[in-house]
């Protein structure tokens, strides 16, 4: 919409200050615009084609933008130099001064409105120019200014709170439930039903799903685990309670549940890396010389000094060290003195402890299967597996299992993780509200550095693994993307200083896009960095319409360097105004954002929307100066040339006359 409001203003503005038919004023307005309207949309397609080429996560999101902004700006180019003007030399009409008033009342109101909006406008436009003359005089000053204002902004860019892609609420979230070691499974279904009692009072939950015998954290089958899936009600049904409102009122619901360690997660924000949101902590042992034991003892440790910090909302791990199993030691020699196979006990043990199968019967027509597997009050005790028998091939007897094997309970771990190939145990967690994942990563790593022993290391993985990742690929995309913007300039206007009056306007939307995140408390996530390299783009396209026509202006019409710049600041304001507003309003309804993917679309609002408000406000006015400091650089570079090569020329000549 931009490159059009472009050109329907300027065929406006031909047809009243010229007094040009629609048609004249529309072939006129494409002589003078098509220029800078091909060079905006090659400044937007510079910036997004590079960097969709990026590899990894950051690259898939990057990449998605990237293909949507450069197909809708080829397709608003096209229409712009093609549509727009026919439908404006169709459409439009001059004003005509001696037509005759409407006398309806809403006309009359309505042209009423545009009187006083017109006059309100002039007096802006004249406002802009009073400060625009004054900006020419020192424009040198206002270069240095802009320099001062980018290593403001890279203090600022520093000190925000970084992330990756941001918890969502996807209206969904997991629970962990875990019991003491070893507890019984029908231990772990009474504390599961008492659970979901507790949840069924929570309006805000529409229904759930609880399953018994396995950590939906590490994916270890346990007696002793359970996770809990809650589908909560559509978000225009609670609008008062986030995802986080949820958890709160969660926890507290379960608060009298004690014989369970209840934890509560959102999903994770990219579907497919990790199991739940937060972080994932890894503590290795490349050593591999210490036992489970102590790798628990250092994780407790480190989670202990975690929750301590103020960053940290919740750091545990699941890992256990100690966990009670039975242990069987058959006497292989006994065993076959007595004349009982290996193969005999072991399917005893399976089919009492366990269950087997044995085969399927037919039945009024449907097919049912037999297992077995003993009662419940014959296998309560370790003592019970004393007293199992197993018959003996070679006298037909049934022989005690407490006969032929030594029983006892051992403390082992109940799993055994390794990370790259060496001894590890993973510390899962998450930030508390008003921080960042950047800053809590941040902490967790300054405390695994205080409180490792020497030899053990840390790393990342899940999420968190590609947010460091992508951490250090914000400035290889900065980079990128103004080296592209000032190469295609350098080849547009074939010159070397002009493109930096553009490319200055960049840091001024980056100071207000940072201004805005760190206002409203929001970190510096990959979708607020989509938003700066777009306002990149948008910065330097409204940069363009006023440098193009004042390198126009003085370089075809002659005029002098200040009167070019205001010759241009003056006919482009309108048309820069309208596009910035244009393009304000488009992005105001991803700063109020509510529902699926808020969090993202704040983000990218914000950013948009503050740099672009900045870039409006601040930059309009100074990228008048900044073309005249280029253009007085060019000029007086020239004129020392000029002198030294006079200077060079007279010193040759006394030379050839001497």
């Amino acid at each position: 919409m931009d490159d059009a409001i472009v050109v329907i203003e300027n065929v406006n503005r031909l047809m009243n200050e010229e007094g040009l038919s629609p048609k004249q004023a529309a072939i006129k307005s494409m002589e003078q615009v098509t220029g800078p309207v091909v060079a905006t949309t090659s400044v937007l397609l510079a910036i997004f084609v590079p960097v969709c080429f990026l590899p990894g996560i950051t690259g898939v999101i990057y990449r998605q933008f990237g293909v949507t902004i450069s197909i809708a700006v080829l397709i608003s180019m096209v229409n712009a130099l093609t549509l727009s003007p026919a439908l404006s030399a169709i459409l439009l009409r001059r004003e005509d001064a001696s037509k005759p008033k409407r006398k309806l009342l809403p006309f009359r109101l309505l042209d009423r409105f545009f009187r006083l909006f017109n006059r309100g406008f002039e007096t802006c436009s004249t406002g802009y120019m009073f400060i625009v003359r004054r900006l020419l005089r020192v424009s040198f000053l206002v270069v240095a200014a802009v320099v001062a204002l980018v290593f403001l902004s890279g203090r600022l860019f520093s000190a925000l709170p970084t992330g990756f892609v941001p918890d969502e609420d996807q209206g969904a979230l997991l629970v962990n439930v875990q019991l003491p070691d070893a507890a019984s499974l029908a231990r772990t279904q009474a504390a599961m039903k008492k659970i979901g009692e507790r949840m069924a009072s929570i309006p805000e939950i529409r229904s759930f799903m609880s399953v018994s015998g396995y950590n939906i954290l590490t994916g270890v089958t346990s007696s002793n685990n359970g996770f809990i899936l809650i589908d909560m009600k559509p978000w225009e049904e609670r609008p008062d309670m986030t995802q986080s409102d949820v958890m709160r009122e969660f926890m507290a619901k379960c608060a009298d549940v004690d014989e369970c360690t209840i934890m509560p997660f959102g999903m994770p924000s990219v579907p497919g890396i990790g199991t739940t949101g937060g972080f994932s902590f890894v503590l290795m042992d490349p050593s591999g010389t210490r036992t489970p034991a102590e790798m628990q003892e250092i994780a407790a440790d480190v989670c202990q000094e975690a929750m301590k910090s103020p960053e940290i909302a919740s750091a545990f791990t699941t890992f256990r060290a100690t966990f009670p199993q039975v242990h069987i030691e058959i006497d292989r020699q006994k065993a076959l003195k007595m004349g009982v196979p290996l193969a005999s006990v072991n399917s005893a043990l399976q089919s009492l402890f366990g269950y087997a199968y044995v085969n399927d019967y037919n039945k009024f027509g449907k097919t049912y299967k037999v297992e077995i597997q003993a009662k419940d009050e014959f296998r309560d005790e370790i003592a019970d597996l004393r007293s199992f028998k197993v018959r003996s091939e070679t006298t037909g007897e049934t022989v005690p299992l407490g006969a032929l094997a030594d029983i006892s309970v051992r403390f082992v771990p109940q799993y055994v993780q390794h990370y790259n190939m060496t001894s590890s145990v993973t510390i899962s967690g998450s930030q508390k509200e008003g921080f960042s994942s950047g800053q809590a990563m941040a902490r967790m790593e300054a405390i695994a550095k205080d409180r490792l022993p020497a030899g053990m290391t840390f790393e990342w993985t899940d999420m968190s693994y590609q947010e460091k990742l992508a951490g250090g690929r914000i400035f290889v995309v900065f980079a990128l993307a103004l080296l592209f913007i000032y190469l295609f300039l350098v080849a547009q206007y074939e010159s070397f200083m002009i493109p930096l009056a553009v490319v200055a306007s960049v840091p001024i939307a980056l100071f207000g896009a940072l201004v805005s995140l760190a206002l409203l408390g929001i970190d510096n996530n990959i979708y607020a960095q989509v938003g700066f390299v777009l306002l990149f783009g948008i910065a330097c396209k409204t940069a363009i319409l006023i440098v193009e026509f004042a390198k126009e202006c003085h370089d075809r019409n002659g005029e002098s360097v200040v009167e070019a710049a205001e010759h241009a600041a003056r006919l482009r304001f309108r048309a820069v105004l309208m596009t910035a507003v244009s393009f304000l309003l488009g992005t105001w309804p991803l700063v109020v954002a509510f529902g699926a993917s808020s969090v993202s679309r704040r983000s990218l609002g914000t950013a948009v929307f503050g740099g672009m408000l900045v870039s409006v406000v601040i930059g309009t006015l100074c990228v008048p100066a900044f073309y005249a400091a280029a253009q007085r650089t060019i000029e007086g570079a020239a004129n020392i040339s000029g002198f030294l090569g006079t200077v060079l020329r007279r010193m040759k000549h006394r030379e050839n006359g001497e």
